[in-house]
Order: structure tokens, then C-alpha cells, then sequence
């Protein structure tokens, strides 16, 4: 089999993290993670960190920080990290600009060394970050993918599943929609043991679980007082790289760019997305309620307006 090889753009709490899960899955057969020169030495001393760890747990997985993009060529799948985290009292939007110059600058070093790359982008704003990738990498637009709906859809499940007291294997979820206070739960196509929730909880219920849900990374921050949520995002980056470069073609919500599905044109919102080998491989469209579907444009109207404020 082809050797494979991912980068991880930021060597903070998600991207080390991120490096951690995928060296223990043995999701490829190298990672590269990446800082900004002035962390010389950091990402260095992660990497050794976990190959150290490798004698321990049984991988294989070769590890190298840098604070260079030389490292990083000939990468299959790069996933930004990069940005600065959200600090309580503070919006995913509020970032918006200082980020957006952070995620082009990346993407343009990454292009330069990796042009066939697959790019998964976790930054925050998410779905205007995704904008950002997309326009400056110029890559076509199944090859950039925002990682939201796994981690949006993953909290949503825990909810479900504690409310319930079952197993979390049980229960699967969807999210839609961009990564903010719009996302749109939908609790119609969320089960438990292939049970709809709907016939499981009463309205009132649901409906705190669709508010914790939307409030999820909120509810984190808070309590962190410092930095923001890491272990399920990375988690959630990493499922995603496993299903392209094992061209499972797992059904996770991604955020994609549409062009015309569910009516929405020319904005990245998450979908659910079939992910393989090719990255998106297809997009499917939910028959939805018109209540559902009026959420999910609100969502994507949101996801426009802060795009439009990208300086």
C-alpha cells in the first residue's frame, strides 16, 4: 500500500492532540505538525514527546514538528488548526478577521508544498474560514472540508445518550448547518438504536438537548476560563481523516461549499457529506421538514453575512 501522510497546521491544544489521536490510530504513516517560528522548539519537542509514547502504545507512526513548511511536502490531507482560541464572553464571529489572515497565509504555504493536498479546516470562524481555503488554495471545492457536524453531531449524541442512560454506541445524531449559534439539531434523524429520539423524549427535552447543543463549545469555554474546547474536536478532525485516506466513505455532517443544494448557493454549511478517498465524495440531500428547512437557510444567511465581513 502507498505510503500515506497528513500535516496538522497549528501545534496548540487541537493540533497536538489532533497528532496524538492520529499516531495511535495509525491513521497514516506520518504526521507532520507545524507552528510559527516563534514557538521554535515547541512542535520539535511535542513530536519527540510522542514518539517516546510510541514504545509504550504500540505505534509505528513517524512524528515530526517543525516551525517549516519544507517538512510538510507531499502531504495527502493538511488539516488547519491554526488561529487564535476563543476567550470567554467571546463569539466564534469575533475572530473573524484576525483568523481569516492566519488560515490564508497557512493555506498559501501549504498549496506551495502540497498541491494535491485535501484540506480540512478547523479554525474558527469555521464556515468562513472554509471561504477563505477555498479562495486562496483555488483547489476545487470537494477538496476543502470544514470539520464541524462530526464534533457539533458528537456533543449532541453525548446529550442524547445521558438523558437516555444508554451506551453511546447506540445513538447517532445530526447536526446541519454552519458552526454557531444558528446550527440546526435535527432530532428526526437522530436515533438510538435506529429509534428516532422524537418517539423517546418529550418536546421539552429535545429541545434542551438542541440548546446544549448549539451552546456546546460555549458551555466549555466558560468553564475552561482559558482556551477553548480540544479533545472532541481533534477527535472529530481525526474520524475525518481516517474516512479519506481509508476511503471508508463514513456519512459524516462536514461543512461543504453548495451550489444549490437545499436552495443554498455559494457558502460552506454543514451537510451531510459521504468522504473518501476523492475528500467529498457526494453530498446528500435530507428530505426536510419546512420548518427544518427554513432553520437551515436562516444558518446558511448567517454563514453568508459573516463572510461578507471579511475584511
Amino acid at each position: 500500500m502507498a505510503r500515506t501522510k497528513v500535516t496538522v497546521i497549528g501545534a496548540g491544544n487541537v493540533g497536538a492532540t489532533l497528532v496524538q489521536r492520529l499516531a495511535e490510530m495509525e491513521a497514516a504513516n506520518e504526521v507532520v505538525v507545524v507552528d510559527i517560528p516563534a514557538t521554535e522548539g515547541m512542535p520539535a519537542g511535542k513530536a519527540l514527546d510522542l514518539l517516546e509514547s510510541g514504545p509504550v502504545l504500540g505505534y509505528d507512526t513517524k512524528i515530526t514538528g517543525t516551525t517549516s513548511y519544507e517538512p510538510t511536502a507531499g502531504s495527502d490531507i493538511v488539516v488547519i488548526t491554526a488561529g487564535i482560541p476563543r476567550k470567554p464572553g467571546m463569539s466564534r464571529d469575533d475572530l473573524l478577521n484576525t483568523n481569516a489572515k492566519i488560515v490564508a497565509s497557512c493555506t498559501e504555504s501549504v498549496v506551495k508544498f502540497s498541491p494535491n493536498c485535501i484540506l480540512i479546516i478547523v479554525s474558527n470562524p469555521l464556515d468562513a474560514m472554509c471561504q477563505v481555503a477555498l479562495k486562496t488554495s483555488r483547489f476545487p471545492k470537494h477538496r476543502v472540508i470544514g470539520m464541524a457536524g462530526v464534533l457539533d453531531s458528537a456533543r449532541m449524541r453525548w446529550f442524547i445518550a445521558e438523558a437516555l442512560d444508554v451506551s453511546m454506541e447506540s445513538v447517532h445524531a445530526m447536526v446541519l448547518g454552519g458552526h454557531g449559534d444558528t446550527m440546526v439539531p435535527l432530532p428526526r434523524f437522530s436515533t438510538v438504536g435506529g429509534i428516532a429520539i422524537t418517539e423517546l423524549l418529550s418536546k421539552e427535552k429535545i429541545e434542551a438537548i438542541n440548546q446544549r447543543t448549539r451552546d456546546g463549545g460555549a458551555e466549555i469555554v466558560k468553564l475552561l476560563k482559558t482556551g477553548s474546547a480540544y479533545y472532541a474536536p481533534s477527535a472529530s478532525a481525526a474520524e475525518m481523516v481516517e474516512s479519506i485516506l481509508k476511503d471508508k466513505r463514513k456519512l459524516l455532517p462536514c461543512a461543504a461549499l453548495l451550489e444549490g443544494e437545499y436552495g443554498i448557493d455559494g457558502v460552506f454549511v454543514g451537510v451531510p457529506c459521504k468522504l473518501g478517498a476523492r475528500g467529498i465524495e457526494s453530498i446528500v440531500q435530507l428530505n426536510l421538514t419546512v420548518e427544518e428547512r427554513a432553520a437551515l437557510l436562516k444558518s446558511a444567511g448567517a454563514v453568508k453575512e459573516l463572510v461578507g465581513a471579511l475584511k
